[in-house]
């Protein structure tokens, strides 16, 4: 700022030194490159890109307080106290009107800075709701503008897609961009907990309510309170847990086991599943109600396989990660081993991927990062897409055989207290689509009542 004040202290000799001040204040390289506008800095990893975006926005912070001091100066020195004799004749008004129009530049240049920042701040903020989601797929921005879209809201996320596909930490990312940010994050796995204490862990339990609750217990969705619950793997939650669950969205109230006492909540319900609901909904695993009130917002999650163009990001990605932890200097990944990677089908997604960067980095011992092509063999690949592929078509079989059974029961009726979507269990208008998407004949079994 030396330069710049020593310029105004000359002003009033000439001129012309104004343009070092308007240069030096308007030009981005004198500033170490400001970015204009909220670009995103796709070159960059997350935490570098974070990094960055603070770093200029407390750079502008300090440009901005620069130039309070300028303009302070020109007010006061040159403006006001100077007497009016000195602005007298034409070439003192000059100099008076081109200070004037400089102190006019200088809060438009103000203004717009502090625009960038607001804009700067914004970014850091994306960039660290986003930081452990790599890729700039258009799939995966596709995930990222609905998160985004709905974080700030309060409804209920159904996250789905294939086991590692990463739906917890979309989950986790629509946390952080939240009102509820400052509040618990609780998540469960609700397949990994016995079926007869998943009750008891999601909502608690008196003391004496079982044989070994010794003492009370709370349970998760108290200790989520005022925050957001994370239930992964809904769709394996037994038949009475879903009732639960199911009056704590409608009521926003439960009991605790053995209790009698309703115990209200304040929490936001994110759920996640690598199963078909409402193939689920058809075979009478999963309540059709419970499904609506979990479907309010989805947001489906995509296969690695669907965003192969993410794969070389995302090995740079765990490299680095895992290189770090190992304390080794790895450099390098041969265009063969890219190849590879992106060649593979990855049935387990981006979990299995991570597992192989692991395990290749602990083996590695040049700064050349290479993989055992044994790990990923293809000819399985090749079995795995085909289950892919088989299992939906297995399931549309299973569904077709239960929608057809339920018609001839009921002569061909879909709707009515003896109607087909009854016996199923599911609305008129599901079955309807059913029975049109799976191209069944209902009028062929009011046919075969008639005979």
């Amino acid at each position: 700022m030396a330069t710049q004040t020593a310029a105004f202290r000359d002003g009033h000799q000439n001129v012309g030194h104004l343009d070092v001040v308007h240069q030096r204040l308007s030009t981005n390289d004198s500033w170490g490159g400001l970015p204009r506008g909220n670009k995103r800095r796709t070159n960059n990893s997350p935490s570098e890109s974070v990094h960055h975006c603070v770093h200029d926005s407390e750079s502008i912070l300090g440009i901005r307080a620069a130039m309070k001091i300028v303009l302070d100066f020109i007010r006061a020195v040159e403006l006001r106290d100077l007497t009016s004799q000195f602005w007298q004749g034409a070439e003192h008004l000059e100099k008076k009107a081109a200070l004037e129009s400089a102190v006019e530049e200088l809060e438009l240049l103000r203004e717009q800075l502090a625009k960038e920042n607001l804009a700067l701040r914004d970014e850091v903020d994306r960039v660290s709701m986003f930081e452990e989601i790599v890729g700039t797929s258009q799939a995966l921005q596709a995930v990222i503008s609905r998160a985004i879209k709905v974080a700030t809201s309060d409804s209920t996320v159904l996250i789905t897609g294939e086991t590692g596909t990463g739906k917890e930490l979309v989950a986790r990312a629509i946390h952080r961009r939240s009102d509820r940010v400052s509040r618990p994050f609780v998540g469960v796995n609700c397949a990994a907990i016995p079926r007869d204490l998943i009750a008891s862990e999601l909502f608690g339990h008196e003391k004496g309510a079982f044989t070994g609750a010794s003492q009370q217990r709370l349970g998760r969705f108290e200790l989520a309170n005022g925050g957001t619950i994370f239930l992964d793997e809904v769709g394996e939650l037994p038949a009475e847990t879903q009732i639960a669950l199911l009056r704590v969205l409608q009521e926003h109230e439960f009991e605790r086991v053995g209790g009698s006492r309703r115990i209200r909540t304040d929490v936001r319900v994110i759920a996640a599943t690598n199963r078909d609901l409402q193939a689920a909904i058809i075979t009478g695993s999963f309540r059709s109600d419970l499904f609506y009130r979990l479907h309010v917002f989805p947001i489906e999650m995509p296969s690695l396989r669907e965003r192969r163009e993410d794969i070389p990001m995302l090995v740079e990605y765990f490299i680095d990660r895992y290189a770090r932890k190992a304390g080794k200097n790895i450099r390098h990944v041969s265009h063969e081993t890219l190849e590879l990677l992106q060649a593979y089908a990855w049935p387990g997604n981006i979990r299995e991927l991570q597992n192989v960067i692991e395990r290749s980095v602990i083996l590695c011992e040049t700064d050349m990062f290479s993989i055992d092509e044994s790990w990923l063999p293809l000819p399985p690949a090749a079995t795995e897409s085909k289950l892919y592929i088989g299992l939906p078509r297995r399931l549309e079989v299973q569904e077709k055989n239960m929608i057809e059974e339920a018609l001839q029961a009921s002569h061909g009726r879909v709707f009515g207290p003896m109607g087909a979507a009854a016996k199923l269990g599911i609305p008129r208008s599901t079955l309807e689509s059913k029975i049109k998407t799976l191209k069944i004949d209902k009028n062929r079994f009011r046919s075969l009542s008639e005979i």
